[in-house]
Formats: structure tokens, sequence, C-alpha cells
């Protein structure tokens, strides 16, 4: 038996057969407005409020104003409390981007692991993070070292990672063989608008439903569905 993190997520659990592994990285990928923020701020939010467990938001893209209104606009008005509290901490772009070095980034967040005990974490996103390396091998072996600390200090991790192209054309990256799993947002447009899809394609130590389930966006952000539920994965002739 393997410790498992529930995400809160309304129908996200059902398919991952009761939440991710604890201590694991998981791979969060899609195409820019696939919902990919708005599902690590769920899963931080509803760590906090359903589980009782803090977490920490990384993000290399916004400030923690920004954060704070997408939260807000999803309908969790306390997301500032939680922050003030310390229950949920952020580490913004005016944080992360101080430093030119990578290493003295990761200085900053290990102290800041040792200092507060956290659950779970979203780093948003790999591919900003990406920009601190100048080959592959460095970035694998940093990655590689960042994903071991943050095991070794109890962190079941989101990792965010921008796709350039449209499912199923997707380039698969190194980051996708260096986490325990994969999760992949997917949105095709149709003749009234866009139908989003979520396929959780890997995941290790963990029977997972690895069909694609339809997704909606609404108040209270990610709600997945069960595939009776009339949705049509390849939307309108020609989607793809």
């Amino acid at each position: 038996m393997v410790d498992i993190t529930e995400t809160g997520i309304e129908g996200l659990d059902s398919i991952l057969n009761g939440g991710l592994v604890t201590d694991s990285t998981v791979l969060v990928s899609g195409t820019p407005g696939t919902g990919k923020t708005i599902l690590g701020i769920q899963y931080l939010y509803h760590g906090t409020k359903k589980f009782d467990e803090s977490g920490i938001y990384l993000t290399f893209e916004e400030d923690a104003t920004d954060v704070k209104e997408a939260a807000e606009s999803l309908g969790f008005d306390d997301w500032g409390d939680l922050v003030e509290r310390g229950d949920i901490a952020v580490y913004d772009k005016e944080l992360l981007l101080r430093e030119e070095d990578f290493s003295t980034t990761l200085d900053t967040l290990l102290e800041e692991f040792e200092r507060t005990r956290y659950d779970r974490l979203v780093v948003d996103s790999l591919t900003m993070l990406s920009l601190f390396f100048d080959t592959e091998r460095e970035k694998r072996t940093y990655l590689l070292k960042f994903s071991d600390i943050l095991k070794r200090n109890g962190l079941t991790t989101l990792f965010v990672t921008e796709q350039g192209a449209r499912f199923p054309n997707w380039e698969i990256g190194l980051e996708n063989f260096l986490t325990d799993g994969n999760i992949y947002l997917i949105q095709t447009p149709t003749d009234s608008g866009v139908n989003r899809y979520i396929w959780v394609a890997k995941m290790r130590k963990r029977p997972v439903e690895t069909d694609i389930f339809p997704i909606d966006i609404g108040p209270g952000g990610i709600t997945v569905h069960d595939r009776a539920s009339g949705f049509s994965f390849m939307g309108d002739e020609g989607a793809f």
C-alpha cells in the first residue's frame, strides 16, 4: 500500500483511484488556456481547506497579486487570508527570478522547506524554470536533484508545463520521463466553442483510469465528468 494525497478536485480523484501518490512529482501539461494554472490553484486550495495540508505556489510568470486574483475569480475569496496565515506560501516571479543562478534560487527554497512543514507544491511553470539551464544535461541534473529534494521534504508536487503543439502532436520532453506521473489537459475547438478533456497517462505505483475524460471550467475551477456525461472527445469533424 502507498500513501495517497487527494487533490480534492471533483472527479479527478476518482480516475486517480483515490488521489496522487504522496511525495510524488506529477507533470501537468497542456497548451495555453487548458486550465493548468487553475488546476494548480485548486490543488493547493483544497489541500488546506479540505485536508488541512499546507502548500507552496511557485510561479515564474505571475506576481502574487495575479495569483490571488485568479483564485478569487474561481470563488476562492479567502485565498488571501490563507496566504496571510501561512497555510499557502506564494513565491512569485519577483522573488524567483531575482537571481540568475538557479542554484541560489534553489538554496532559498530549501531554507523555506526546512523552516516550515509543507505538504503540497505547485511549480508554474517548468517551461520558465528551464530558462535557468544552458543544456539538456544540466536541466536533467537539476530536475532530478530538485525532485529528490521535494520528496525528502514530504512534498507532493505538480509541475506545470506548456505544450506548443495541439494534441495529439505534442512533443514528449525529458520531464515526462523524470516525473512520477503525467496529466494532460486537452482542448479542441468546435463550432460552438471549446471542448476540454483530461488524460492521466501515467502514475507510478498506482493503477489509474487512462481513458480521456471530459472536463469543464466554471465557478470552483475544474470539474471532471464521467464519459457518460454526453461530451464528445472528437468534437466537430476535423477538430484534429
